[in-house]
């Protein structure tokens, strides 16, 4: 990116350039609106945070202490306000730290259907225009940043503090976007492998560096924690892998990354039997995990489905649904099997989908699965539907009991009782949770941790507790003293909401364009100088 300068005299030349007729054009305000608006488009912002993605990734294989997280959004301000929130908390950088676009939270909140399951029933582009949205609150906050900076470079010279001046220009040129990676949910691909590379190139186009794709039946897609799912034979999941590669490639975005998501331990079923040339090829491998029996040609009944294996006639078990189902137990070994074939064909990272956050279980996986590919790494779902609480502190007690400590003052199925809170065994569970993250990049591979439904949780607590303190007793008091306060006091750049939703930028805009004519929003009557 070019310096504050050095923008300055490009559009002093091309304003030269063009004679008289610009000579109401200042250098220096063009320079400030290009500096506001670095990433003109989203191809520009996915080659951006693809080179991002790939350098953590790198950073990841050397030191297994450097893995990256992200929290899931479904608007553009709640994204915005996580980066503004990273960056004044950690020293204004927002290393290691992405966003997740859940396609839970689409199809919950931005279907024109209204609240909809998680089962690819919501509208296509809801997705891209998500990572659309997302990116344009992001530049929107780059923009207001610098616009601060820009009026304190004004002032410093205004007062002639030439000290000040360069301090605030240095600020300029090393800005830091807030500009970062977002892991976008394609869920199925909505449809056959060319509607996944349509789709795919859609949300490129929005930005997006990181599709993550999963090997579940598009029009039979469900929620990874409900049940009911049901997987796709290899080739049919690698060919929408290969789909989303040429999309990224036919965009120029070499570096693109994809995600490749197994949802096989918690899938019993199969809608296909796959292809098998020979033995021990993928589809026979595929197949050798159905629930089959053995039967005579003389068991045979009207529209039953044989493979022939080793020479033995075997009956898969399809359900009444015309589905197939796999054996019990066989759920960790698919998920093995899946990543392997993912991660040979094209895939950058996998994702397993686990029914519990238990780091023995993924590590036991990841051991597997690295036999053959060792630089494998896991992208990871945090799940709010799993019972964290409850979990580990099950897990606490099962260690415990093996180890062969009292376990006596607990009672396993009852361990989410308040009772327990400041317990020993509470006390080393949250312990456990807090070091999660590191213990599982440290021990299984994993390279991202995310959290696929934080805002809406918060937003629905928040929400019921203001409700709950406004509508009763408090009235007045339970939003300032609930809210208000808090931000003041926490620097929540929002408690100037006008300021947030662009109004001093229109203001600079409003000068650039008509000089002292113009009528201004920030003078001595805005109520937002109320904070500071």
């Amino acid at each position: 990116m070019s310096t504050y300068a050095q923008e300055i005299e490009k559009a002093a030349k091309l304003c030269k350039a063009n004679g008289s007729s610009w000579d109401a054009i200042n250098p220096e305000s063009v320079a400030r609106m290009r500096l506001q608006n670095k990433f003109k488009h989203g191809l520009d912002i996915a080659k951006y945070t693809a080179d991002i993605m790939r350098k953590d990734m790198a950073a990841y294989d050397e030191d297994c202490t450097k893995y990256t997280q992200s929290l899931g959004c479904w608007h553009g301000f709640i994204g915005q306000q996580k980066m503004i929130s990273i960056k004044k908390h950690f020293e204004g950088k927002t290393d290691r730290r992405y966003l997740y676009l859940s396609g839970w939270m689409v199809a919950a909140l931005r279907s024109e259907f209204g609240p909809l399951p998680d089962q690819s029933m919501h509208e296509k582009t809801a997705v891209s225009g998500l990572i659309e949205e997302l990116y344009t609150f992001l530049r929107q906050a780059d923009a207001r940043e610098l616009g601060g900076l820009f009026r304190e470079l004004d002032a410093a010279r205004e007062a002639g503090d030439k000290q000040a001046e360069k301090a605030v220009i240095d600020k300029i040129d090393n800005h830091v976007t807030h500009i970062v990676p977002i892991i976008a949910d394609i869920d199925a691909g909505f449809g056959n492998a060319e509607a996944t590379y349509l789709l795919a190139k859609k949300m490129i186009e929005a930005g997006a560096c990181c599709i993550q794709i999963e090997n579940q039946v598009s029009d039979e897609k469900q929620c990874g924690h409900q049940d009911g799912k049901v997987t796709v034979p290899h080739e049919e999941f690698l060919a929408k892998i290969r789909a989303v590669r040429y999309a990224f490639l036919e965009l120029g975005v070499e570096n693109g990354v994809i995600v490749a998501r197994t949802d096989s331990l918690g899938a019993g079923l199969t809608k296909q039997i796959a292809v098998t040339k020979e033995p021990g090829d993928l589809g026979d491998q595929y197949n050798s995990f159905l629930d089959c029996e053995e039967v005579a040609p003389g068991d045979l009944s009207n529209g039953d489905v044989i493979i022939n294996r080793e020479g033995k006639l075997l009956r898969p078990k399809r359900l009444a649904s015309n589905l197939f189902q796999f054996r019990k137990g066989t759920g960790e070994a698919r998920c093995v099997l899946d990543s392997v074939t993912s991660l040979q064909s094209g895939a950058d990272l996998i994702w397993i989908e686990t029914e519990k956050p238990h780091v023995g279980q993924i590590g036991a996986m990841m051991d597997e699965i690295r036999k053959q590919v060792p630089n494998a790494k896991l992208v990871y779902n945090n799940s709010p539907s799993f019972n964290w609480t409850l979990n580990f502190r099950q897990q606490v007690f099962d260690a415990w009991k093996e180890e062969g400590k009292d376990v006596s003052a607990y009672d396993r199925d009852n361990l989410m009782s308040a009772e327990y809170d400041d317990s020993e065994l509470s006390k080393a569970a949250d312990d456990k949770i807090r070091t999660f993250q590191q213990d599982a990049s440290r021990e299984a591979g994993i390279f991202h941790h995310l959290i696929t439904l934080p805002t809406y949780h918060t937003a629905a607590l928040s929400t019921d507790n203001l409700a709950k303190e406004y509508f009763g007793e408090k009235g007045m008091l339970g939003y300032v003293e609930g809210v208000q306060r808090k931000e003041i006091r926490q620097g929540i750049a929002c408690v100037k909401h006008q300021n947030m939703a662009g109004s001093d930028m229109g203001d600079d805009h409003k000068e650039y364009f008509a000089g002292e004519a113009a009528l201004k929003a920030a003078g001595k009557d805005n109520t937002m100088n109320q904070f500071g």
